[in-house]
């Protein structure tokens, strides 16, 4: 069935007041008033707030009627009294910024590539941006997920940690083995940047530290660390309270976990704040000032789950100019009383049961009396299309889920349609049994163009309930569906069907970015256990059956591609000096969050091992070297536990990392050793003496195994040459002569015998007359 976009059925407000008031639940869904299509281009929930009634509204007001959180994830972003609103154009967005101006938008970004323009409107001014020339919808952009596990401590608790800051070092350092691959190895990250995504910096004015004071007490680099990292951290951009009004400088805390393993690596921060277009905008940022490594811990709840969306292809774009890109996993998995992983549910098709729940039914009579009343032509919401959720035998039109008491039930519903190329409109509803929906609609084929419906409910009822989800196809075929409970790790205790069988697959939740094929999505695992992931750590894999999002177009289709994810584990609990939650006097940041910057951490190490090491290289030593963690499959373990010391041992030709570093309790000095001033050599050295007066004598502070073993044609081999004077080096390979070298010599070797001679060169001009010489072998594993 075809339809234009006018005809698309409303829910009136006088008819949504009559369900809302007879439903026993307290709601709390998106659109679960506000469920209007929309009066020409804009979303449904911005129709609803820009009526008189509700612009004028408290904050608090505006978000319980449009069925919003009024904070966290989910809620609406704010600029002062303007809501941050994303322009869709099919062309013509960027000559098109003076008439939003005019239409009284405050311009805040826009994308030519996606004819996007972000803008902070006043609920009075949308509907005339709704009618500039060009627009083709205007929706709203929802404050994203953070992958933080569980909320920050209570204030009366967070004066006990406000005066211990000072030095705090993760337990990851050790956990990780990076204390030791910094002592092994002679490296601290330096010459690298890591870039870090986040929310916010240094904008919490509630924080027990600030900035300043994490660079006084050695937890951050910047003038006046007592350390000697004296380089201050690049903050490309940090949010004001006007687009984040909630900021928890997570961005910082993350800072805090990469300074501890790569105490001598640069530091950069962008945010990845107020929506998807800032986020892709800000990955190119930080690659353009010279981040190697980057690492996020945002998604936003419209990344689609079955493409790569904005953000991915940003990660795709950076990874290709060589940056290494880390990212949380997310905190969204859930595990039943049974040990059922219960955070998703996918069936392969939509299975019309050909009939619905009799209070869908009743619903869609009184939209149709609703639509007569306003002379539209009466269509209802199609109550005889209703999803079946029981794959075998026999039909069930509702899916069962238990949310806790107090909990925020957040359900995000997809299906496997390209962005701009959406011909199929599903709509959710959530009831109690034997009560009326309320309802969660969307425009998909003509307003918004995604496939996705965003739901949140909020039990205040004081005890667990289990309600009842409904999925309504109002026109289109029938595409692959997914649904996630997005809940950080809590509030939904069971769901009707938890296991996989006959196709339907339950469980995975790590979408969007967090996914992607070029992404490392780091899961977590405790500081104090070495045996089984976090259980909210989420799982995978993600399997894209459309090409990527990079422009305004569709995307074609492809074969299935599963990715799967994580790729390793790496130290969530971690102390720091205030994110996170106060536990037994110090501040402890838990989340796949602060996993996902240990990982990277441990990469600006490679890097200072291996600088000519590509991202394939850098990601390769770490997963072909992870620690394996019991008997859990890769798509929630990963390869492992990362191990930094193997990771560079593999970069360089050698293992020396061994195991894995165990146990609670680590404390390591305010001012960790400067590994490089005092390098461990990783083989006996080779002492040559001076024989002529005053000369230097040289030697291998670093060097390989006699036998290098690989599974390809050539090997990645690290040198470290010494003095005893200060001076310069010349080194030769093999046959070549003796030229100018640095300190350090990593280069590819091929299969063979080979020989390294470096030669001293003092301040003077003296030359050690005897050559260092190290003869080794490249030989193939196995």
């Amino acid at each position: 069935m075809t339809f234009e976009k006018e005809l698309r059925p409303r829910l009136a407000r006088s008819a949504l007041v009559t369900v809302v008031a007879a439903c026993a639940l307290a709601a709390l869904p998106p659109a679960a008033v506000a469920s209007d299509a929309g009066d020409g281009a804009l979303s449904p929930r911005l129709t609803e707030l820009s009526q008189p009634a509700l612009s004028t509204a408290t904050p608090a007001a505006q978000a319980k009627s449009l069925g919003l959180a009024s904070s966290g994830p989910g809620s609406l972003l704010r600029r002062g009294n303007r809501v941050i609103v994303e322009a869709r154009f099919e062309e013509g967005a960027d000559s098109s910024l003076d008439a939003l101006r005019e239409a009284g938008a405050q311009v805040i970004s826009a994308s030519r590539r996606y004819q996007t323009v972000t803008v902070a409107a006043t609920p009075a001014s949308l509907a005339e941006i709704g009618e500039v020339a060009g627009v083709q919808g205007v929706s709203e952009d929802l404050a994203p997920l953070v992958s933080a596990e569980g909320p920050l401590a209570a204030t009366s608790t967070m004066s006990a940690c406000a005066g211990g800051f000072g030095a705090a070092t993760s337990e990851g350092d050790l956990q990780l083995n990076a204390m030791k691959a910094r002592t092994e190895f002679g490296v601290d990250g330096s010459g690298v940047t890591v870039g870090i995504l986040s929310d916010s910096f240094n904008k919490d004015v509630t924080a027990p530290t600030t900035a300043a004071e994490d660079v006084a007490s050695g937890d951050l680099p910047g003038p006046g660390n007592p350390c000697g990292q004296t380089s201050s951290v690049n903050v490309i951009s940090d949010p004001s309270a006007a687009v984040d009004p909630e900021p928890t400088d997570e961005g910082r805390g993350m800072a805090q976990i990469v300074h501890d393993l790569a105490p001598g690596a640069s530091l950069a921060f962008a945010t990845a704040y107020p929506n998807e277009a800032t986020f892709a905008a800000n990955i190119a940022a930080l690659a353009n000032a010279g981040a190697k490594v980057i690492v996020d811990d945002i998604s936003y709840f419209d990344e689609p789950f079955f493409q790569e969306g904005p953000v991915g292809v940003a990660v795709s774009e950076a990874t290709a100019k060589g940056v290494a890109y880390f990212s949380a996993a997310g905190n969204n998995n859930l595990i039943d009383s049974g040990g059922h992983n219960i955070s998703s549910w996918e069936a392969p098709a939509f299975r019309d049961s050909g009939s619905c729940p009799t209070a869908l039914a009743a619903l869609s009579a009184e939209v149709e009396e609703e639509e007569e009343d306003e002379g539209l032509p009466p269509q209802g919401l199609h109550p005889s299309h209703c999803m079946d959720f029981n794959p075998g035998a026999g039909s069930d039109k509702t899916f069962g889920i238990t949310v806790s008491a107090g909990a925020t039930l957040t359900l995000d519903l997809q299906w496997a349609e390209p962005w701009n190329g959406v011909t199929t409109d599903l709509d959710a509803f959530l009831f109690e049994t034997g009560g009326p929906p309320v309802a969660s609609i969307d425009d998909n084929i003509f307003g918004s163009k995604k496939p996705v419906e965003i739901f949140q409910w909020e039990n205040t009822t004081g005890a667990a309930r289990t309600v009842q989800l409904v999925i309504n196809k109002f026109t289109g075929g029938n595409p692959r569906l997914k649904f996630a409970l997005l809940e950080n790790g809590g509030g939904v205790t069971a769901t009707e069907y938890p296991t996989s069988k006959e196709g339907d697959v339950v469980g995975p939740t790590i979408f969007g970015h967090n996914g992607g094929a070029e992404t490392m999505s780091v899961g977590a695992i405790r500081f104090n256990t070495n045996s089984s992931p976090e259980n909210f750590s989420s799982r995978g894999p993600e399997t894209h059956y459309f090409g990527p999002v990079t422009g305004a177009s569709a995307a074609p289709a492809i074969s299935p591609e599963a990715v799967h994810k994580p790729d390793l584990l790496a130290t969530d609990g971690g102390a720091d000096t205030f994110f996170g939650s106060c536990v037994s006097g110090a501040w402890r940041f838990f989340g796949t969050s602060a996993a996902a910057p240990h990982a990277a951490a441990v990469a600006a190490l490679e890097l200072d091992e291996a600088p000519g090491a590509t991202v394939a290289q850098l990601e390769q030593a770490q997963v072909n070297t992870a620690t394996k963690v019991g008997a859990f499959p890769l798509d929630a373990a990963g390869a492992g536990l990362l191990n930094a010391s193997a990771a560079l041992g593999q970069l360089h030709g050698s293992n020396p990392g061994g195991g894995v570093a165990t146990g609670p309790g680590f404390a390591s000095p305010a001012c960790p050793p400067a590994a490089k001033s005092a390098p461990a050599p990783l083989a006996p050295t080779t002492p040559i003496s001076s024989t002529g007066p005053g000369a230097p004598s040289t030697s291998f502070a670093l060097r390989p195994h006699r036998v290098v073993r690989t599974n390809g044609s050539a090997a990645f081999v690290s040198f470290r040459f010494r003095s005893d004077q200060a001076g310069s080096f010349s080194c030769g390979i093999d046959a070549d002569p003796l030229r100018h070298c640095h300190r350090k010599l990593a280069r590819w070797f091929k299969l063979g015998p080979h020989t390294v001679r470096v030669v001293a060169r003092n301040s003077e001009g003296e030359v050690d007359p005897t050559p260092a010489v190290f003869h080794f072998t490249v030989k193939r594993a196995g």
